[in-house]
């Protein structure tokens, strides 16, 4: 399958602070990436060097086969990305919104409304006539998804695109993920929530202080283990270091 996101050497600092520290990424087309580490690990920031919103102080990224260095303008027309804090303009209606979205990826509305429809419908998202002012977060992040889904890029950036979402909505999100990749489409994800990276993701890589420690499937994962732990969530404890939480937790 051809790669659809790939990174070399992917580095950023900020100062002499080194948050992301020399990366490398080869995510195929179809492939459903889960993108995990503890809060301040770097995942965020990758993100956004890959999706072109922050510069990378080394390294080189690839979307799709085309370098983001030189084409910029063309990958962001290929790829939907959901941001971890949704930043919507509140003074706009939520269909004002996606009419923006619609003009600004110059697509057919005649083909855009009836996806637009079936995704409010499933999403229980009834108030595309009000103020993305008077949205609360989780209304936020399903009004960013229609506006990703609808679309249906070639490549799919999550950063943590359950916060805020009922259990039916964060359980629908990842069935159409799902079939989006089953479709063709690539789905790079990061999340908390281990359960979700466990059940649905084909591949996963733990970030740690910057660097990429593991990469793999479950069952390559599982080999990493010098304590024999099969679950994710005991898997990533003790692989970033954290497998004390039991003890922490029994000494209280």
């Amino acid at each position: 399958m051809e790669t659809y996101v790939k990174s070399v050497d992917l580095s950023k600092r900020f100062g002499d602070y080194i948050a992301v520290n020399k990366v490398n990424l080869d995510v195929k087309q179809g492939e459903i990436y889960g993108f995990l580490g503890p809060n301040g690990a770097g995942k965020t920031t990758t993100i956004r060097m890959l999706t072109g919103t922050l510069k990378p102080s080394e390294g080189e990224v690839h979307i799709c086969g085309l370098p983001l260095r030189d084409r910029e303008l063309e990958i962001k027309r290929m790829i939907g990305v959901i941001p971890d804090e949704p930043k919507l303009y509140e003074g706009l209606r939520g269909n004002e919104f996606l009419d923006f979205i619609i003009g600004i990826y110059q697509l057919n509305k005649d083909d855009i409304i009836p996806k637009i429809e079936e995704l409010s419908s499933a999403f229980g998202v009834d108030y595309l006539n009000d103020y993305i002012g008077d949205y609360s977060h989780g209304m936020k992040q399903k009004l960013m998804l229609i506006s990703v889904l609808m679309r249906e890029p070639k490549v799919m950036f999550l950063d943590e695109p359950t916060v805020g979402l009922d259990a039916r909505s964060a359980r629908l999100l990842k069935d159409l993920l799902t079939k989006t990749a089953q479709k063709g489409s690539t789905v790079f994800i990061t999340t908390h929530v281990l359960e979700i990276a466990e059940k649905m993701c084909d591949r996963i890589g733990i970030i740690n202080e910057g660097k990429l420690i593991a990469e793999g499937n479950l069952e390559e994962l599982r080999l990493l283990s010098k304590e024999g732990n099969t679950s994710l969530e005991d898997l990533f404890l003790e692989l970033t270091g954290n497998e004390d939480v039991v003890d922490i937790v029994e000494a209280l």
